[in-house]
């Protein structure tokens, strides 16, 4: 299959994640020239804001694959994944991601993602949800035991 057949596969995915009552994006993830993981976004359909068409495909190439590094693979998504589906995407170490329609389009539709773009740069004492630190010193000793955890798996 080829990248437009893949991008195609996504779009399909959207349009039909929609008519089911799901929201209009689909994720496509390939390795090896196969298709191993697809997903609509099932946020309305599952009450999960997490649920976003790429997330899901994630988790659905995590569970194939037995493994939480996605090395090898690449993303296909019916529009520009969002700051938390980018997040995602680094930590499964997707190696490629291509998409169709851009952060733009999707605000036209009323998926708006640039305020959390806006709010990721700005300290945490500027940011709309207050953000506070308390105990650190408390959390850094979980991480001191962590670093010294000999049978720790690394991710």
């Amino acid at each position: 299959m080829s990248d437009q057949k893949y991008m195609n596969e996504a779009i399909r995915i959207a349009r039909e994640n929609m008519e089911k009552g799901g929201g209009p994006f689909g994720a496509v993830i390939v390795r090896d020239g196969r298709i191993i993981a697809t997903s609509g976004n099932t946020v309305a359909l599952e009450n999960d804001p997490t649920a976003h068409a790429e997330i899901n495909a994630i988790r659905q190439a995590s569970d194939y694959l037995d493994d939480f590094d996605l090395s090898g693979c690449e993303l296909y998504s019916s529009c520009e994944p969002c700051p938390m589906c980018l997040g995602a995407i680094y930590w499964a170490r997707i190696d490629r991601i291509f998409f169709a329609a851009d952060r733009e389009d999707a605000a036209k539709a009323g998926f708006d993602d640039s305020f959390i773009y806006r709010e990721i740069n700005k300290p945490l004492n500027r940011r709309t949800i207050p953000t506070h630190q308390r105990l650190r010193e408390e959390a850094l000793e979980v991480f001191q035991e962590w670093d010294d955890k000999e049978d720790k798996i690394q991710y």
